[in-house]
């Protein structure tokens, strides 16, 4: 499905040249469910917006079904194939959550609700709600889930999709994107939710902007566990978010 060859990612300063990203080289199945995790500040956002076209990587290739995609902008990839849910979804003004939904949809047909009530959010609620401030950061976070639904796309990537979500909403989210993945499609998850990495068949572990790990699901979950137990006097209020000062 995805094959991401010596990608590199460099940010220039004025005084200084930022290394995000270094030689990355990964292959994604088609039928896989993966999860990319890893610290705060160790790339997994930077280079799933790579994948996207977000951002241009500053050398290698990325090969989409056959193809190199490197030059490709964001419309491009997305008609051939490649969704993104972001961590933090934009708001539209003027637009209504119909119109998102029918905009990511081929053949509109009135099939927005099942997407919606897929995320627990009543159609006759939400359809013609805008898309502003007026919705909270769960609800927002949920359409857009939703809106990924709707367009299909055989590479689904979701950068962090619980951030901001209740425990309830959470877990109808993890049984909707396990429901939803098809065998002829592969799914990306940015998480470091154990929730999540529990139900992914491969986990990529990066740090520093490199892959630190990358493998089966059984067989790398337990060792990031254990290299990543915190060491401090205090405990985490949740197993792989630390404390600024904790010295693991």
């Amino acid at each position: 499905m995805l094959e991401l060859k010596d990608l590199e990612l460099k940010f220039f300063t004025e005084d200084k040249e930022i290394i995000v990203l270094k030689k990355i080289n990964l292959v994604f199945e088609k039928g896989i469910i993966y999860a990319l995790t890893g610290p705060n500040g160790s790339g997994k956002s930077s280079l799933a917006r790579m994948i996207m076209g977000i951002h241009r990587p500053t050398t290698g290739q990325i090969i989409y079904k056959g193809e190199e995609i490197t030059p490709l902008g964001i419309t491009e990839r997305a008609r051939r194939g490649i969704g993104y849910a972001f961590q933090h979804p934009a708001r539209f003004k003027g637009l209504r959550v119909t119109d998102i939904l029918e905009i990511a949809m081929e053949h509109p047909d009135n099939h927005e609700c099942p997407y919606l009530r897929e995320m627990g959010l009543c159609p006759d609620d939400y359809l013609d709600r805008p898309l502003d401030d007026s919705l909270s950061g769960g609800e927002i976070k949920r359409i857009e889930v939703a809106t990924l639904l709707a367009q299909d796309p055989d590479l689904r990537i979701l950068d962090e999709p619980e951030a901001g979500i209740d425990l309830w909403s959470f877990e109808q989210l993890t049984a909707v994107i396990a429901r939803s993945h098809r065998p002829d499609c592969t799914t990306i998850i940015i998480s470091h939710q154990e929730r999540i990495l529990n139900m992914v068949d491969e986990i990529i572990l990066l740090e520093e902007g490199t892959v630190a790990m990358h493998g089966a699901r059984d067989r790398v979950w337990p060792l990031i566990r254990e290299s990543t137990r915190c060491t401090c006097s205090r405990d985490c209020p949740e197993r792989g978010n630390f404390y600024a000062d904790c010295p693991r």
